[in-house]
């Protein structure tokens, strides 16, 4: 029977455009099979050829060095990838061919048969399965124990990348169609990204080196910064170009290089600014040199933000953009660091202008400005005289700041100098200043032990400095001209913020508290220190029953407070002399001066659970309520030789009792009183009352501590 015949017989016989096409489709496989077992000998051939007709073109001038380079290339291999540079280059030569001569021969269905496309197409086909599976056996090897180098693979990548979209992405079959190679190498980019750690540090350190032997000089007359923060940033792009040059398209692929990336990123930046951080300690006082390396912070800082938006902005994947994120708040860190440091070194020269704004301070005399409309200028008047020497010494240093730091940079010294002044102001003027300047406390940064060694009075004071009401506001005056000084009509610090600093506040509610009556100081004292007791709860040292009872006249409104020292008990003290323990009581609030405060037991020998069974009464006036008094509790070794030793203290709230009249309970003892930066605050400024005796017995009370035991 005729192959005619046998075609009409079939009940849907296949149309002459589909016989021809599977036709090509077998000889194309059939000569992809012939390349791959002749794939060396082959490309020797093509590779004469070309050389023998001259049409040396960049691509195929690089195929001959290769080809000179490496020969006897069998197949496949885990040592080398020169196989598939020399198969893509026939299979390139291949595609041509059919496109240019065999499309025009074969013509009789242009739309349904096109041998170059179907060319392209199957050897595609063929040799993205043939490519895959190679490339995982290569995965398959440790990235330790690899013969080829990771570049060697990027090049591979590009090679397939310049073979796919030269031959195969015009067809018709790959429209609309997202390679899958690239994620069959993305274990060797991962690869390539790892060792490209080390060499973005040490380009790091060569440029830090460079930049460290020429004095962080500025780039250019425009640029305040120096040239290693553009070198890194030179080398980090261009590792950023090699990837992007891939051309992916795979979101999934895309995020992992990415977030690969991203992690040098960070290990670069952050080691450069480590470096610059370890410079800046070493050149203190040059002040030029300090502010470039600010600058080159912030310079750092701006360039990662560009190559953030490089790289994608807002469309990066959520881990990418999170760390990115935090490197650029590490950064800043760094910065805000860096302006601290270097405004650090310049205290000593704002604390003489400051002294001497003091200075300035004690010529005001009197103690209070009159009221009517000249007292607004005369306090202004005044303040410009006492400030005018730290104004001027501000002008000159924000001048240099100007002129040699990025706006930025400028911003934060700003705010450095500004914090550094106030805080300056109120150790020095406001809250009186102690001899030992290592001991000196500052409101927002206390250490307990210092504070009890201070009012205790261990560490000595220098001459005693109070201010009037006069000066209090005068210096309030003052405040307001610095403000506006570092407000600079809008070019500077936003007012809002210059009145938010903790500092302000903190030397603000000082100046308050000075001009305030020692009864006022007491009872804001009492008001707001709420966890008095917390050093008892910590570490007892035994514990004393106490029972208070509060009565209050009906008619005179009068408070009495009667207070039964039932007993002690587990007291926790060691001696080689006698043991005496006795309880020491004193009532503390406002409007005490002319009442008896102090009260104490008898003392009991030798005993450790002392039995007293004594009461005594306290006077509170009318003028307060009870809840503005508390009662302080000390248990004292008593000694006829020398003073009495403390075994332990506590508080008690009258506000406790005042809920019920009558309040009783077990009180452990602690080694002290707490008190927070508030209480400190009030303590300081009563300390320098020596005239006062309500001061003195209080800031007593208050900075005791138990004695070390006798043994």
């Amino acid at each position: 029977m005729s192959f005619n015949n046998q075609v009409q017989e079939l009940s849907s016989p296949p149309r002459a455009s589909s016989v021809v096409k599977d036709c090509v489709k077998n000889c194309i496989r059939h000569t992809y099979d012939f390349l791959v077992a002749n794939c060396d000998e082959l490309y020797k051939r093509e590779s004469k050829q070309q050389m023998n007709t001259n049409e040396n073109n960049n691509e195929q001038n690089e195929d001959d060095g290769t080809q000179e380079t490496t020969t006897n290339v069998i197949g496949p291999s885990l040592k080398s990838l020169q196989f598939w540079n020399h198969f893509m280059y026939l299979l390139t030569r291949i595609i041509s061919e059919d496109r240019e001569r065999y499309s025009l021969v074969l013509n009789q269905f242009p739309s349904e048969v096109n041998v170059g496309h179907i060319s392209a197409d199957t050897l595609w086909k063929l040799f993205s399965a043939d490519l895959k599976e190679h490339l995982e056996e290569h995965a398959r090897v440790p990235t330790e124990r690899r013969e080829i180098k990771s570049a060697d693979y990027m090049n591979l990548h590009f090679m397939v990348k310049k073979f796919y979209d030269t031959s195969v992405k015009i067809i018709p079959e790959a429209k609309n169609i997202v390679p899958e190679y690239p994620k069959w190498f993305e274990p060797f980019v991962m690869q390539w990204l790892n060792e490209n750690d080390d060499m973005s540090m040490e380009y790091l350190h060569n440029a830090l080196e460079k930049d460290r032997q020429t004095g962080f000089q500025q780039t250019s007359e425009h640029c305040l910064f120096s040239s290693s923060v553009v070198d890194v940033f030179t080398q980090l792009n261009q590792c950023h170009g090699i990837i992007k040059s891939l051309d992916l398209h795979d979101p999934i692929v895309i995020a992992s290089y990415m977030q690969r990336f991203s992690i040098t990123i960070s290990k670069v930046l952050l080691a450069y600014a480590n470096a610059i951080r370890r410079t800046f300690e070493h050149v203190g006082g040059e002040d030029h040199v300090c502010s470039i390396l600010m600058n080159n912070i912030q310079q750092l800082r701006l360039n990662l933000e560009q190559l953030y938006e490089i790289m994608g902005g807002a469309q990066l994947d959520d881990e990418t953009k999170f760390r990115l994120t935090e490197l650029q708040k590490q950064l800043s860190d760094v910065l805000d660091e860096l302006s601290a440091m270097f405004v650090k070194s310049i205290e000593p020269t704002i604390r003489q202008s400051i002294e001497e704004v003091y200075k300035q301070l004690q010529q005001i005399k009197g103690n209070q400005i009159g009221l009517g409309n000249n007292s607004g200028q005369q306090k202004g008047a005044e303040a410009m005289i006492v400030t005018k020497s730290l104004l001027d010494y501000l002008d000159q240093r924000l001048t240099f700041f100007a002129e040699q730091c990025e706006k930025t940079v400028l911003k934060r010294l700003l705010k450095e100098l500004w914090k550094a002044v106030i805080s300056d102001l109120e150790k020095v003027i406001v809250l009186p200043p102690f001899a030992d300047s290592k001991n000196l406390l500052t409101i927002p940064a206390a250490k307990i032990e210092d504070a009890y060694r201070l009012l205790s009075g261990e560490l000595g004071r220098d001459n005693d400095r109070s201010l009037t009401q006069k000066q209090c506001q005068i210096l309030d005056r003052g405040l307001e001209d610095l403000k506006e000084f570092f407000h600079a009509s809008g070019q500077g610090l936003k007012k809002n913020y210059l009145e938010k600093t903790l500092e302000l506040q903190s030397l603000k509610y000082a100046l308050s508290l000075y001009t305030q009556t020692t009864d006022s100081l007491i009872k804001t004292f009492v008001k707001t220190e709420k966890e008095q007791d917390r050093p008892a709860f910590e570490e007892s040292f035994g514990e004393v029953s106490i029972q208070v009872d509060l009565f209050t006249h009906p008619g005179t409104g009068e408070h009495k407070v009667t207070v039964k020292v039932v007993a002690a008990n587990g007291l926790k003290w060691r001696t080689t002399g006698m043991f005496r323990p006795y309880v020491e009581l004193a009532i503390c609030g406002p409007h005490l001066h002319d009442k008896k405060r102090k009260h104490s037991t008898k003392t009991k020998s030798n005993t450790w659970i002392p039995k007293y069974n004594e009461t005594f009464h306290f006077l509170l006036g009318n003028e307060e309520e009870p809840d503005c008094y508390e009662l302080n509790i000390a248990v004292k070794d008593y000694s006829f030789m020398r003073e009495d030793r403390i075994i332990g203290l506590n508080v008690i709230k009258l506000t406790q009792v005042c809920e019920q009249g009558s309040w009783s309970s077990w009180i452990p003892l602690g080694s002290r009183i707490n008190f927070d930066d508030t209480g400190l605050t009030i303590l300081r400024i009563l300390s320098h009352r020596t005239n006062d005796e309500l001061a003195k017995e209080f800031v007593a009370l208050k900075s005791a501590r138990r004695h070390k035991e006798d043994v």
